[in-house]
């Protein structure tokens, strides 16, 4: 009887187009899952699983949760680090727990599609021509000359950095460890402050990493330090930024805009106040979902199968 291998939020459903699976196929059954599940359709899908692939930090996988999947025996997440899995949990039930490389260029490049399609009203303008509405409804905001704020210079940031200095932008950063030396390096200014960056930035992009330091980091007194002719764009966590605070900007018109990949809960419900924010371009958490991206975190979950049905397994975490 072959082993029974679960991909879970398969939601375009390429997870056996874009990877060669035909290694494993003799010993393992992939099924794929499409849509997201609550807590107990999880562990009843799973409860029969002897390999989980999952992505990102998508499904967080508590002691709770790992108790119930008698079988499990291998748990694979994209990339080399995951917050939602309890590793210690894992070693006690006897999971091995793998990860994947992962590509930084996917979430720069939506990064960057965020910010140039609110700063020129491409949703806008295009759904207005298609529907037969007016010619030319928005006046675009300018990125050559005005200021660029990065929440964070890591890898991440320093790519999005490097973008907006050839297009001819002025670029700060902040984060509480940021050095001048690193940002020199970059070619970008070190701000003084958080609250300097913002109160200066025209776009204030946000790149840290969610901890205790970053949790809330943009609440109602920092949002208020915004211009109301600026943007913001959040590609990495959602809990940096107050959902409520937020929102209540958008509704006011206190700031011109906001580009949002990430959210507190995911898939967003249907009826969830962000879905008909004004002055907010939203994507449903894009940022590593790329072609290539998943080709490499299907086919290295593949190898990790082999890796570990060897008796030697590969990429282990954390």
């Amino acid at each position: 009887m072959p082993l029974r291998c679960v991909v879970l939020d398969d939601y375009p459903h390429v997870a056996t187009e874009l990877a060669d699976w035909s290694p494993v196929e003799a010993t393992v059954e992939v099924v794929s899952l499409r849509e997201h599940l609550g807590d107990d359709e999880l562990a009843a899908a799973l409860a029969t699983a002897d390999i989980v692939v999952t992505l990102r930090e998508r499904v967080a996988f508590p002691a709770s949760l790992l108790a119930r999947l008698p079988r499990l025996k291998l748990l694979i997440a994209s990339g080399m680090r995951n917050s939602v899995i309890d590793y210690a949990a894992a070693r006690a039930h006897g999971v091995t727990v793998c990860g994947t490389a992962s590509s930084s260029t996917p979430p720069v490049e939506l990064t960057w599609a965020l910010l140039l399609g609110l700063a020129r009203g491409i949703v806008e303008e295009a759904n207005s021509l298609r529907d037969g509405g007016p010619w030319q409804r928005t006046v675009g905001a300018d990125l050559h000359g005005r200021t660029l704020g990065l929440l964070g210079l890591g890898r991440i940031g320093s790519r999005v950095a490097q973008v907006g200095l050839a297009f001819g932008m002025r670029v700060t950063a902040w984060s509480e460890h940021l050095t001048k030396e690193r940002a020199d390096a970059v070619g970008v200014q070190l701000a003084a402050s958080k609250e300097e960056l913002l109160a200066t930035a025209d776009f204030v992009s946000v790149h840290l990493a969610l901890g205790d330091r970053t949790r809330g980091l943009l609440g109602p007194a920092e949002l208020a330090l915004l211009k109301p002719t600026a943007y913001l764009i959040n590609t990495s966590r959602a809990a940096i930024v107050d959902q409520d605070a937020l929102l209540a900007v958008l509704h006011e018109g206190r700031i011109a805009g906001a580009g949002l990949d990430v959210f507190d809960t995911e898939p967003l419900p249907a009826g969830h106040p962000l879905r008909t924010a004004p002055r907010l371009l939203a994507t449903p958490h894009l940022g590593y979902v790329s072609r290539a991206n998943y080709a490499t975190y299907y086919g290295q979950a593949v190898e990790n199968i082999r890796a570990y049905l060897a008796g030697s397994p590969v990429r282990q975490l954390p």
